[in-house]
């Protein structure tokens, strides 16, 4: 056990220290968005909104998202990540402060707006010092490592966000959401400065390539799109199906969603690790990936027995933890050519998109269709990420090819 522990230790050797503090300071932000699960109870309970003015809301969040990510590419190749990461983290916590004072329903939606555009600046900003905090070879893992502290957080807030609300009212939610991005703020003044901190993969191109350009970026967005839209029905759809069809209890439920969370925290790190040392390319392991998120639907039609559930879950977790971390990895290694800050926006943009059009899609779907149809349509969305990621495999193998035989040619000449 003692050597089981300790091999599990080792995956995590050789990240820099600014990997580890952008990963603590990821963990209190997330940690501190604790107010978005119960977004929908307090607009419900405290302001009487409807269920109709519930989904303008959340509209008006996804909107945020989107534009706040292009913006937050945007500026990060103007003034830079640091300088971005700050600004995002100090004013999405006075926002966030700010936004218990908002009840009518306009003004609400122009403040959650407000919150994700300013909230969703930090995303292409950390990815891109991600970048330039890890050496070549250990990007994946460093992504690894920070989808680790997002997924604590988001463990963690949800169980301290009920804590607050039970003792302070949601008005505590808002203080303490905006405290711990000011807290978060601070420690990365302190610890990421640029005069104390060193680069160790810091890129600088001379003639920038335009992501909107790359035809291969592109056509892997469109597959994230599509990945992303399949996935979010396990946190919309899919939690009506266990209850409606499984008759699953909350705490059933509960279950099974932290089994999710265990095997990530337990297993991502050395799984990646792992799959590095194969001949495996990054698009490669994405398809997999895609391919094993798309049985995790197919397979729930196959039979009734209760079982499926957990077999679904399993296929879907070892899909998210092989496609996420070395997609992220692909998009850092595109924007090595171009704008960074562009690449990395377009990459958080893409699943902003799949939260825009994924969660009304799938409850749509449901509505209308009933659950079986719909983990049908969801299987062909997932097949046709797989043909888009197989269409980028052979485009960037032939581009290889072209690219080794021109280099020929200038050895002979």
């Amino acid at each position: 056990m003692q050597k089981l522990f300790n091999n599990y230790l080792n995956t995590f050797k050789g990240l820099s220290n600014e990997v580890w503090w952008l990963a603590l300071i990821t963990l209190i932000n997330r940690a501190g968005t604790m107010v978005i699960p119960f977004l929908s109870l307090y607009l419900i309970k405290s302001l009487n909104f409807t269920l109709s003015d519930v989904g303008w809301v959340m509209s008006a969040f996804g909107l945020g998202s989107v534009i706040g990510s292009w913006l937050g590419g945007k500026l990060t190749d103007k003034i830079g990540y640091y300088k971005v990461m700050v600004y995002s983290l100090m004013l999405t916590g006075l926002l966030f402060i700010a936004l218990q004072f908002l009840t009518s329903f306009v003004a609400f939606c122009l403040g959650i707006f407000m919150v994700m555009l300013v909230a969703d600046m930090f995303r292409p900003a950390m990815f891109v010092a991600l970048s330039a905090y890890s050496k070549p070879e250990n990007k994946t893992r460093s992504v690894t490592l920070i989808r680790l502290a997002i997924n604590l957080g988001f463990s963690a807030g949800p169980a301290i966000g009920g804590i607050i609300i039970t003792k302070l009212s949601y008005a505590g939610l808002f203080w303490v959401d905006g405290v711990t991005c000011i807290i978060a703020t601070v420690v990365l003044i302190n610890v990421l400065n640029p005069k104390t901190t060193k680069t160790l993969d810091n890129v600088k191109t001379e003639n920038p390539k335009s992501a909107y350009q790359d035809k291969a970026f592109i056509i892997f967005l469109v597959a994230m799109v599509l990945f992303g839209i399949a996935f979010l029905q396990y946190f919309s759809t899919m939690p009506l199906y266990y209850k409606d069809v499984h008759y699953f209890t909350e705490f059933d439920i509960g279950l099974l969603l932290g089994m999710n969370g265990f095997l990530i925290f337990a297993i991502e790190m050395p799984l990646i690790k792992w799959l590095e040392t194969t001949k495996f390319t990054k698009t490669g392991l994405i398809l997999f990936g895609a391919i094993l998120t798309g049985l995790s639907f197919i397979i729930l039609n196959m039979s009734s027995w209760t079982g499926v559930v957990i077999i679904g879950m399993l296929l879907m977790t070892f899909g998210e933890m092989i496609a996420f971390p070395f997609s992220n990895a692909f998009a850092m290694d595109r924007a090595k050519q171009g704008n960074q800050g562009e690449y990395m926006a377009l990459y958080s943009i893409a699943f902003s998109v799949a939260h825009i059009f994924g969660h009304k899609a799938g409850m749509s779907m449901v509505d209308n269709l009933g659950f079986n149809n719909t983990w049908y349509i969801i299987t062909i969305l997932s097949a046709l990420c797989v043909f888009l990621l197989f269409i980028l495999k052979l485009y960037l193998k032939s581009k290889k090819q072209q690219k080794n035989i021109k280099e020929e040619e200038i050895l002979w000449i």
